[in-house]
């Protein structure tokens, strides 16, 4: 059953200008819920347009926390941490999806919030998110992959053999390729709904993938909708490695379907912020591929840095500007980039600690380095990223190649 919004419960436009305010012996101050990397270069965008910013995340250590203006060090459903939130911000968001929905609900009833609970906790939900991703091709002609909801043993019965071979995935707390299990039968089927807990899942057909696109919007509370051009995205164990924008990135008429599809899914929603909807690009047998939606965030995305160096505005500043009701203006690409995630992988060489060559990467053209500000380089955990801008998608790509064989990067094509 596709979910409802209420469209009463989302935020209401509020302008809050930035600085210091005449009625106020502080700067207008936002809030953010989540310490990561986004919360922290969400907190970098508010601080440089004249906000503060308040993070609340648990842990004393925190990249968002370590920047902002005030961290509060409690848990997301803390009643005195939530209460310390509210009496320092004007306005609240988000930098994760696995925030307790009902945590927004709660701020809400205080403080404008955006995005609102109600699409974050579809979000948050692998079935919910399919069913609003079908009822949105109706319109759109771009839905989600063929797809089974599993629930108990006897849904698991019930199975189209359509579906196999195929992947499972749990319904919730899935991210960066965790809780998907590969499945060929419908022995293994069983043994990986056991394996992942018998949770609530949804099993995916496995499709004959091309390429991976995002598309990365940003919607203000009065409907106004801009846009981050289309990337074309790389992953590698489920984790996104690389992401490459500008002329010849993206087939445009895919582009633009993959833009329309998201209009459609984040108006439906009655959103407000910066959503993510991310897709695959299937072999149907026709020269460009057919469009498939596989899931969506609602927050800034990793394949959105590179905004930060090649367009006029940012992700992060778009948040902020949704967030603060400020005027929504579409991000000009001033540079073709290639985005390179930096995972603590590159921290170790058979297992001996060492330091990545950045001064050979950044004596290269046009490159970028964001480092993330996290104490412990563990294998897989995103430790910062690389941004190389050219005048053309070729020229970055030569340049970001020669980047990954410095730090020993793998090869894509």
């Amino acid at each position: 059953m596709r979910p409802t919004v209420n469209p009463q419960l989302t935020m209401k436009p509020t302008t809050l200008l930035p600085g210091p305010q005449p009625t106020a012996a502080r700067p207008t101050t936002l809030g953010v819920l989540g310490g990561g990397q986004l919360g922290r270069m969400f907190v970098h965008a508010a601080q440089a347009m004249g906000y503060a910013v308040a993070v609340l995340d648990p842990d004393p250590a925190s990249p968002a926390g370590r920047v902002a203006d005030v961290h509060i060090a409690t848990a997301y459903d803390d009643e005195q941490g939530l209460a310390q939130l509210m009496q320092r911000c004007e306005a609240i968001t988000t930098e994760f999806e696995n925030v307790p929905a009902a945590v927004l609900g709660t701020l809400a009833a205080q403080r404008p919030v955006a995005p609102h609970a109600q699409a974050v906790a579809v979000a948050q939900d692998r079935a919910a998110e399919k069913a609003h991703f079908a009822a949105c091709a109706a319109r759109t002609g771009v839905g989600p992959a063929p797809h089974a909801i599993i629930r108990s043993a006897a849904d698991l019965q019930r199975i189209d053999d359509t579906l196999l071979p195929g992947i499972l995935k749990t319904a919730r707390l899935g991210y960066d390729g965790k809780g998907q299990l590969r499945v060929q039968h419908r022995d293994e089927l069983a043994a990986a709904w056991q394996r992942l807990g018998q949770v609530p899942c949804v099993l995916e057909r496995h499709l004959p993938l091309r390429d991976e696109l995002s598309v990365i919007v940003a919607r203000g509370a009065d409907g106004t909708l801009v846009a981050l051009p289309v990337q074309r995205n790389v992953h590698r164990d489920g984790i996104l490695a690389v992401t490459e924008v500008g002329d010849g990135a993206v087939d445009p008429t895919l582009a633009q379907q993959a833009l329309d599809a998201t209009q459609a899914i984040a108006a439906d929603l009655h959103y407000v912020g910066v959503l993510c909807v991310e897709f695959f690009v299937v072999d149907d047998g026709s020269p460009s591929g057919a469009l498939v939606v596989n899931e969506m965030a609602p927050r800034p995305h990793n394949s959105g840095h590179h905004s930060i160096d090649a367009c006029d505005v940012s992700q992060f500043e778009l948040q902020v500007r949704a967030l603060a009701g400020l005027p929504l203006v579409a991000p000009r690409l001033h540079s073709a980039a290639v985005m390179l995630n930096l995972l603590g992988n590159l921290w170790w060489r058979d297992d001996v600690a060492v330091t990545p060559d950045w001064a050979g990467v950044l004596a290269l053209p046009g490159v970028h380095l964001h480092l993330y500000g996290k104490l412990d380089a563990r294998p897989g955990r995103k430790m910062g990223h690389l941004t190389i801008t050219a005048p053309t998608l070729a020229q970055a790509r030569d340049v970001a190649r020669t980047a990954a064989t410095l730090l020993g990067l793998p090869p894509w094509r």
